[in-house]
This record gives structure tokens, C-alpha cells and sequence, in this order.
């Protein structure tokens, strides 16, 4: 038997008297968290339970092309979804109103639900609705003091004042820095939240509202009625159900010959080696976006003759500075129209790696910059003390230089302070010279600071606000490509283990070797910070 997703129905409207008629609605409901795209491996990708954006955009495309559909009724339940990610689906329901009616369905109305039908005329709450527009806050969990309780401190190195990727592990509570950064960015997306779901009326957040009837009146809904007062959700339609279910693979397989834009992820705590996914599961550590796998799909995209160009999708904290500054080189040298799009962080090793993009795209909510680095480490001392742990060296102390049993020694200290700075000034000078801007004005926009991508857009650090779908059609625009020129994403491939890899030896080639063996530096935006 033929049948749709579970996120997918085929209706009729409720204005339409005959009950057996063919179909010409589509109930789509969306909940979920929406990655972007699929895990690279393919355990990951089986086990990937929510439809990815991806998969939701092309879904929209396809029901923008059904001659027969009336209206897509959306029915907005459970999101788990960062800001930028809502903003990029009401952005997508915005495209799909252009070519048909759609209705946005709130029964919970929230600042999420209210940002993802932002682009939809129509919007419509039940009676009874839940009511909760309290605009944003942020929370964090300092830990200073309960883990001195229990004899662990922890050393902060940090480059410049609002670096506060570690201060939650090291201080007892926030920082000045700290709350202002924070504060600025809520500013921010309050304003952005503001302009996209009531036309920059401030007194929204401030009215408490609690029933549809108010959101009524306020002009935040345009109707007051239950979904099945809309649309009457039918059996399978066999010939509408294939429709919206088959590929067109006759142009998936010309897409593959066709010049295009290749897309290449960089998703997840940036580490070096090749990337990592692991499944989605609770306690567990999300996907590492490692240095050899993404400069290795940097290089196969820029080799290919049917790539015009390149779209690199960033939604990382950042991580290694290493590994950061390698990709961030691999993308300097792409032959290939680059252009960097943000997810929800693109911050600090995130943003060192698109420094050198010809064009930079960030959501108003996306969170960027922090432009610093630190290192740190737990100090276990006291904690060994308490329990009759005694740790025994022999050797050089440099070489003791991460070990948690023992803090920083003043040589160690000045040490690591030393390389500290050599790689903020690297990093400075990456943004200074693929910014075109000037390494003080870099410097003082820099810190370690945080920015929301609306605000970065009006310091420099970015080009345009958007989403992929901008991102994708400045792509094209550079390239000189149609504006349907095929997209396809692009991955490091298969290796097996043991098996060598093969290159050719470019004049003027040096090899460089990095000389610590665990790498210690760190360009990073601690992501525990939750927007609700």
C-alpha cells in the first residue's frame, strides 16, 4: 500500500462540498529538530530519526510544482530547533506562499512557532491555544564553586576578556563581559524577532499575552479556528501519492552531469584527522568536523570540472585552532567561487574557517565571532590530596604540561600564554586579510566577543543575511549559473583503513609538523549557554 510520510497528508477543503473528491490539499506537520543535513556515515544516516532540512526544502519545491494543489495547511507541533533553523523554514514556507495558498497551524503559540510562519499570510491558532511570548533569555551553569567543593579547579587561559568558552568550569558566576556580550546578542534577536513576526512593535513581549482572542487582536494571527475547520484529512490518493513521493530520477541524473554547486558541511567541534558522526542518542557527544575530511571535499569539489562553485555550510562552535586554520587555508586556496553560509553558531574556530570566503551569509539569529583563544584543564591537586592519591613525576616538567594532577607552573604558564598569542594574532590577521579589514579594527571587534549575525553583517565579519537558499543563490550568481543550477553535497569518500593516499607533489610544497602532541590551543564557543 501507497502511503506518505508521516509528516506528509493528503486533504481536502473543508469549503469543498464533495468528500469524494481527488485531493487538493497537503497537511504538512512540522516537528523535530531539522538538521541540516544528513550524517555523512551511513549507520549515522539510518539512524538519523528527524527529517533534515534538507529533506523538508525539497519536499517544498515539490509541492510548489503540483499544478493540482490548493493550499498546504502546516501544522507547527514540537520544535526543537535553533532560531536560525526556524527563521531558514519560515523563509521556505515564504517561497512555497509565492506559488500557492499555505496556512500556518499554531496550537502552542511560541516565539519558535511564531518565527516559523512568519512568512505565511495566514496563520491560525485553536480556541484554546497555548499561549507563550516572553521574548529571550539566556542561562548558564557555573561550576566553579561546586567542583572546588570537591577539590577540582581548573586553569583558564583566555585571549581577550570576553572569551568565555571555559569560565563555566573556572568561575563560580558570570562575568561583566560575559552579560554584556549575552545581553547584546538577546538585544539583537529580540529586534530581529521583532521586525520578522510583528513589524518591529516593541509593546509584543511586553503584553502577556495568554489566549488566541489577544494574538487576534494583536494582528499576530489572522483566525481563530480548529484544523479540521480548514481542511478534511482523506485516505491515500494513489496517483498524488506517487507524485510527491517519487524523485524525478531522470533529473537527479542529469543534475549529476550538469554544471552546478557543490556543498561542502562543516558541522559540529572542529577537530583534526577526519570526521566523525555518532548516532543521535541521549548522553552522547554530537559530530566532529575533522580537518582531513573537510579539506579533502574542499579539493575534490575545486577539481571538478561540473563545480562552479562551492558553498560552505558552517554550523560550528569552532575547536582545534589547528585544525581551524587548516581548513580555513584549504578554502583561501579554492580556485573555486567559495561562499561561507552560517547555521545556528558559526563562532571562533566557525568563523576562522570561512575567513577567506568571497562571500559570507548568516542568519540575523546566528551566533558568530569570538574571535579568541584559550587553554585550560582541570586541576585535580586537592582532590588527589583528599583521597590519598599521589601522583610521582619523572622528567621534565614541560612535558607535564596537561597533566590534571598539577596547575600551570609560571614556565608552563608563560609558555602557553606565549603561544596563546601567536595564534590570536594568526587568527587576527586571517580575519584582517580575507575581511579586508584592518588588524586593530579586527582586534577590537575581536576579544573572544560574540555577535549576533545582524549585527556582524554592520561591523564587517559578514555580507549578507540569509539562509542556505541565499547562500545557494549567491553561489550561483558568482558562478554565472542559472538560477535552478543543480546542487549536490559533496564528501571526503571512503577509505579504508590501511590503504594509502595518493598525491602529486606541488612545487614549492614544505611539510610542516605541528610540534605538541595533543593539541592544546583552542578556538571554541562553549555552546552550553542556552537561548530559550
Amino acid at each position: 500500500m501507497a502511503f506518505l510520510p508521516e509528516k506528509l497528508r493528503l486533504a481536502v477543503s473543508r469549503s469543498n462540498g464533495d468528500s469524494h473528491a481527488a485531493p487538493d490539499w497537503v497537511v504538512l506537520d512540522l516537528h523535530g529538530s531539522y538538521p541540516t543535513h544528513a550524517p555523512a556515515g551511513t549507520v549515522q544516516a539510518l539512524l538519523q530519526r528527524d527529517e533534515t532540512f534538507e529533506a523538508l526544502t525539497e519536499r517544498l519545491e515539490r509541492l510548489a510544482e503540483a499544478d493540482w494543489l490548493s493550499g498546504v495547511l502546516v501544522r507547527v507541533g514540537e520544535l526543537r530547533v535553533g532560531l536560525s533553523t526556524a527563521h531558514a523554514i519560515g523563509a521556505a514556507l515564504g517561497r512555497l506562499a509565492a506559488h500557492t495558498r499555505v496556512v500556518g497551524y499554531v496550537p502552542q503559540v511560541s516565539m519558535r512557532s511564531l518565527l516559523v510562519t512568519a512568512g505565511v499570510s495566514e496563520v491560525v491558532a485553536p480556541e484554546s491555544a497555548e499561549v507563550q511570548l516572553p521574548g529571550f533569555a539566556a542561562e548558564q551553569v557555573f561550576l566553579g564553586a561546586f567542583l572546588a567543593k570537591r577539590g577540582i579547579t581548573f586553569e583558564n587561559l583566555r585571549i581577550r576578556e570576553y572569551k568565555s568558552a571555559l569560565t563555566s568550569f573556572s568561575e563560580d558566576r558570570m562575568d561583566e563581559y560575559e552579560r554584556e556580550q549575552l545581553t547584546a546578542y538577546l538585544d539583537s534577536v529580540e529586534r530581529s524577532w521583532l521586525a520578522d513576526v510583528a513589524d518591529g512593535a516593541d509593546s509584543v513581549l511586553g503584553s502577556g499575552f495568554t489566549s488566541a482572542q489577544e494574538l487576534l487582536t494583536a494582528g499576530l494571527i489572522s483566525r481563530i479556528a480548529y484544523d479540521d475547520e480548514i481542511v478534511t484529512v482523506v485516505d491515500q490518493h494513489w496517483a498524488r501519492t506517487i507524485e510527491l513521493l517519487l524523485p524525478d530520477l531522470a533529473a537527479r541524473r542529469r543534475a549529476r552531469k550538469a554544471d552546478g554547486v557543490a556543498v561542502v558541511p562543516v558541522v559540529g567541534a572542529i577537530v583534526s584527522g577526519r570526521s566523525r558522526g555518532t548516532p543521535p542518542l541521549p548522553l552522547v557527544p554530537g559530530p566532529l568536523a575533522g580537518s582531513d575530511s573537510v579539506v579533502t571535499a574542499l579539493r575534490k569539489a575545486d577539481r571538478d570540472e561540473h563545480v562552479k562553485a562551492i558553498v560552505l555550510w558552517v554550523d560550528s562552535p569552532g575547536g582545534s585552532a589547528l585544525a581551524s586554520d587548516v581548513i580555513g587555508r584549504a578554502v583561501a586556496r579554492c580556485s573555486t567561487p567559495v561562499v561561507a553560509v552560517m547555521g545556528e553558531v558559526a563562532a571562533s574556530g566557525g568563523y576562522y574557517v570561512l575567513t577567506h570566503a568571497d562571500h559570507v551569509v548568516a542568519a540575523p539569529y546566528t551566533i558568530t565571532g569570538s574571535i579568541g583563544v584559550v587553554v585550560g584543564k582541570p586541576v585535580l591537586a586537592e582532590l588527589d590530596e583528599r583521597h590519598g592519591l599521589r601522583p610521582e613525576t619523572v622528567g621534565r616538567e614541560a612535558a607535564l604540561f596537561a597533566s590534571p594532577h598539577r596547575p600551570f607552573s609560571a614556565h608552563q604558564r608563560a609558555w602557553a600564554e606565549k603561544m596563546m598569542e601567536e595564534v590570536y594574532e594568526r587568527f587576527v590577521d586571517r580575519v584582517a586579510t580575507g575581511r579586508h579589514l584592518g588588524r586593530d579594527r579586527v582586534d577590537e571587534i575581536g576579544r573572544g566577543r560574540i555577535w549576533s549575525g545582524q549585527d556582524a553583517l554592520g561591523i564587517g565579519l559578514v555580507d549578507e543575511l540569509g539562509d542556505f537558499h541565499a547562500g545557494l543563490a549567491a553561489a550561483r550568481r558568482l558562478a554565472g549559473l542559472d538560477d535552478d543550477a543543480p546542487v549536490r553535497t559533496v564528501s571526503a569518500g571512503v577509505t579504508l583503513p590501511g590503504m594509502p593516499t595518493f598525491a602529486t607533489q606541488p612545487a614549492g610544497a614544505v611539510e610542516r609538523l605541528w610540534p605538541f602532541g595533543t593539541e592544546t590551543v583552542l578556538t571554541w564557543f562553549d555552546r552550553s549557554v542556552r537561548i530559550r
